[in-house]
């Protein structure tokens, strides 16, 4: 038995195992085995892979092509699939991350409802940003006109015009609205941190939180992320959106994925019947 133990190890280590690499490098040096088999005369032709594009890249490269417009020619507006939103609240986190809001003041909340009876039930989630709405109801309530239309669909507020009494507050059917009252998240510990302090970059302008400036003591709200529009960026929420639920573009554009989002006859627009106009969609 040993002999024969020792007579197999001389096999693999020695000349058996050498011949056998021997012929493989043989093989592969002749073509006989490395040679793609040869392609039938009359086999048909494979269809090229087309590669989609990234709804993402579209909307970016659409916003891009809108902004060499005039600004009185865009029509930006928001489309928000509810089949797609998982719930997970991204955009709330972005959003506020974005716009460096203090506690209490959330531009797009993500609203929960439950629909169907007990054993078919199901839970439906809504964002909820401002509705930037053609005919703003917040807009003519403004005694100082703080609150105004920008021509291209988005509705501005003017901080350092806005005295905040919040009669816009009670006036957007959508509680798309919320008031700054200067607070801080690490208030009452033993040290507020810097980056509370840190400046937010709304409606293209540097706003530090020092001295109950603005935009402290002002009505604050969603504006599709001015600052990022500017640059040539969509808004935080639809960049974070994980289930790629949320679409941004120019209405005015027909070729814009938005425009064609907004055709479908699943779409609706939160309480249509008031007149408000909303510019943002949801597909059902």
């Amino acid at each position: 038995m040993e002999e024969k133990n020792a007579s197999r190890r001389r096999f693999i280590l020695g000349g058996g195992a050498a011949g056998l690499l021997a012929g493989l490098a043989g093989a592969t040096a002749t073509g006989t085995s490395a040679a793609p088999p040869a392609k039938p005369a009359d086999a048909p032709e494979l269809p090229k892979v087309v590669e989609r594009e990234s709804q993402l890249l579209r909307m970016q490269r659409e916003l891009q092509r809108a902004l060499a417009k005039p600004v009185n020619e865009r029509r930006w507006a928001m489309v928000i699939d509810l089949r797609k939103c998982v719930g997970c609240s991204a955009c709330t986190v972005a959003c506020k991350s974005e716009n460096r809001l203090p506690p209490g003041v959330v531009y797009r909340p993500v609203l929960e409802e439950e629909l169907g009876k007990y054993p078919n039930v199901t839970r439906r989630f809504t964002p909820r940003p401002c509705m930037q709405c053609d005919n703003p109801p917040c807009v003519p309530v403004c005694p100082v006109g703080a609150t105004f239309k920008r021509a291209d669909g988005i509705v501005e507020v003017n901080y350092e015009q806005c005295i905040g009494c919040r009669y816009c507050i009670t006036a957007c059917p959508y509680g798309a609205r919320t008031f700054d009252f200067g607070e801080l998240y690490t208030a009452n510990t033993p040290a507020v941190q810097s980056y509370e302090l840190a400046p937010s970059f709304e409606y293209g302008k540097q706003w530090p939180r020092q001295n109950d400036t603005s935009p402290i003591g002002n009505v604050r709200k969603c504006q599709f992320c001015l600052h990022r529009i500017a640059e040539g960026m969509l808004p935080a929420c639809v960049s974070t959106c994980i289930g790629n639920a949320t679409y941004f573009g120019d209405l005015g554009d027909t070729t814009a994925l938005v425009s064609s989002l907004v055709g479908q006859s699943n779409q609706m627009r939160l309480k249509e019947d008031l007149g408000t106009s909303p510019r943002v969609f949801y597909l059902l």
